[in-house]
């Protein structure tokens, strides 16, 4: 006997990408933390001149954690696009839902992921380089 479809509370879709949003730039600064640290221990051991089979294995160390890095932010990324398009949708769709719309996982959700994306021009000092008219393998 096949099920029903019901509609989906939007709260409680709201509350878990509020959570894995939470949970991923977590995860994104505990690589980036874990990084700086590795890289400082590994400094150290050059320092002190330990075993050069323990500094090649602490380099894998460190090269696995600087891997993770890109993929963490990248599922962060995606994961805070998801939620501000969510929330957009909601805004929309649940606009007259005063309860939604003032509920603590609305406020989280536009502390998170705001509407308004910052792009390059916003803040951030760009320099655009032309490299049209370059040779192959000129450096610019």
């Amino acid at each position: 006997m096949p099920r029903q479809a019901t509609k989906a509370d939007p709260q409680k879709q709201l509350m878990i990408k509020v959570k894995a949003c939470q949970r991923l730039i977590k995860e994104a600064a505990y690589y980036e933390k874990e990084t700086k640290e590795n890289e400082e221990q590994l400094q150290k051991m050059k320092d002190e001149q330990k075993d050069p089979y323990d500094i090649k294995k602490f380099e894998e160390v460190l090269g696995e954690s600087q891997m993770m890095i890109p993929e963490s932010i990248g599922r962060r990324d995606k994961a805070l696009d998801d939620l501000r398009d969510f929330v957009s949708v909601l805004e929309k769709d649940e606009a007259e839902n005063n309860d939604l719309m003032t509920c603590e996982w609305m406020v989280e959700a536009k502390k998170l992921a705001p509407s308004e994306k910052k792009t390059a021009d916003e803040g951030e000092d760009v320099t655009i380089t032309a490299v049209d008219g370059l040779a192959e393998g000129e450096a610019f």
